[in-house]
């Protein structure tokens, strides 16, 4: 971990969860002069595995929150194909064609995206996350604290975190950065707010990570040292290479007909047998990849694929708490922006506080907890509209991707054009005119209408 600055820090901001976005928060909240505490509710960080990658949206987001983290994201990340010659391509391939040639392994191209220069690399979770860790300030990151309630009282005083240990901890304000289970979200919406939980999306996911010489075995070398979309009915198969050419990620979506059996927890035991079943009438690249999977590891875990779109959060915040990335807005993983869209409300989150800052030491008039609550306030209405598309948008390409949505069916120019519009929604965002929205928001909300918040 970096060593913290000793210039005096205005704000002093809790954030509980240690895993992406509360990681990339501290570390822009503390690149901004915010002293930040990070509460981990987990002993350690071994959960922290799979891949992730990070579409060209939340790269400029990354360098305008803290730009060592654009550093971070490089060193871990692993271009397709060539690294000198990368190839920036979605392929989306037909992995279900009984054909000749299907025999030999080939799977005919569908359609393919796009990605700009280097985008949408992948790269090993822990990786990435360890290289966080060490631009977060020395003492900011607190293990084994699971918080159990906040008080945050109509008074200007300190907002109080108590943890089940019964140890207290107090600070200027709170984020909840706690995942799609976040519990900082029903303190802020209430027990039975019907947004608390989210919504199984009939979606389930296999998840592994593959040597690379038995990915090569499965798909040829091509295919597996460069990002492929396999497609079939009920089911698809994502397989990007990360550890810098030496492991292949693969993630495999099921479509379901059954309810999730308990919200409570989101994976489930899978047999072998089970796992590679609904993959049985792909062809032989898809069948090898997922038989590589299933007998990778002496466990095998179904992921239940949730998200928020049934009951969207009606706010991200209440007074001086808030919350952000899958607490706020939990999306399925296919358009791969669930962590890019958390990493703009660190943007976001950063931006606003230090408006929050400023307003306290310019405006005699407005204390600091009111410019607090403004804060997050402000925060809560930008940010909305745009995180709950991504959300819907996300599920309704899962739908699409698997061959269930009613409006392009299996009509792959329809896909690609939905794919394509969806998509560069999503990474032609403006943060600058975010920022500036940001800006106007807070100021008509502190001068404005500060008994509002």
């Amino acid at each position: 971990m970096s060593s913290s600055t000793t210039a005096e820090r205005p704000l002093d901001i809790a954030i509980v969860g240690a895993g992406i976005v509360g990681l990339a928060l501290g570390i822009g909240l503390s690149h901004r002069n915010i002293n930040v505490k990070v509460y981990e509710q987990a002993g350690d960080f071994s959960g922290f595995y799979g891949g992730i990658g990070f579409s060209p949206n939340a790269v400029r987001c990354m360098n305008l929150l803290q730009p060592q983290l654009v550093d971070a994201q490089r060193k871990t990340a692993t271009p397709s194909g060539d690294p000198k010659n990368p190839m920036d391509w979605m392929v989306y391939i037909d992995a279900y064609d009984h054909s000749a040639a299907s025999a030999s392994g080939e799977e005919p191209e569908l359609f393919r995206l796009y990605t700009g220069h280097r985008g949408f690399e992948g790269c090993i979770r822990a990786q990435f996350h360890e290289e966080m860790l060490k631009l977060l300030p020395d003492g900011a990151l607190i293990m084994n604290k699971r918080m159990h309630r906040i008080e945050d009282g109509p008074t200007n005083d300190k907002v109080r975190l108590h943890f089940l240990d019964g140890s207290v901890a107090e600070a200027d304000a709170v984020i909840g950065c706690d995942g799609i289970k976040s519990h900082t979200r029903t303190l802020i919406l209430g027990d039975n707010h019907p947004a608390c939980l989210p919504s199984y999306t009939q979606l389930y996911a296999l998840r592994g990570l593959v040597p690379m010489e038995r990915a090569i075995q499965a798909l040829g070398e091509y295919k597996a040292r460069n990002r492929h979309i396999h497609l079939g009915p009920d089911c698809y198969v994502i397989t990007i290479p990360v550890g810098h050419g030496s492991t292949l990620n693969v993630v495999a979506f099921v479509s379901d007909t059954n309810d999730w059996p308990a919200t409570a927890k989101l994976t489930a035991p899978a047999s072998r047998p089970d796992a590679v079943q609904p993959f049985q009438g792909f062809g032989p690249p898809v069948r090898g990849i997922i038989n590589a999977v299933a007998h990778g590891s002496p466990t095998l875990d179904k992921w239940a694929i949730f998200d928020s779109v049934d009951h969207p959060s009606p706010t991200y915040a209440r007074g001086r708490v808030c919350i952000a990335g899958d607490a706020a807005h939990a999306m399925a993983p296919h358009h791969g922006s669930g962590a890019g869209c958390g990493i703009e409300d660190s943007l976001a989150l950063a931006t606003v506080l230090v408006h929050a800052m400023e307003k306290t030491e310019v405006r005699a008039t407005v204390g600091k907890a009111d410019a607090l609550r403004a804060a997050f306030a402000t925060y809560s209405a930008v940010r909305q509209p745009r995180a709950q598309w991504m959300a819907e948008s996300s599920r309704f390409l899962g739908d699409m991707l698997v061959g269930r949505n009613s409006v392009t069916g299996r009509d792959w120019e329809k896909c690609s054009r939905e794919l394509y519009t969806r998509s560069h929604r999503i990474w032609d965002f403006d943060e600058q005119k975010m920022l500036l929205q940001l800006a106007e928001e807070y100021e008509r909300v502190v001068t404005g209408e500060k008994a509002a918040v």
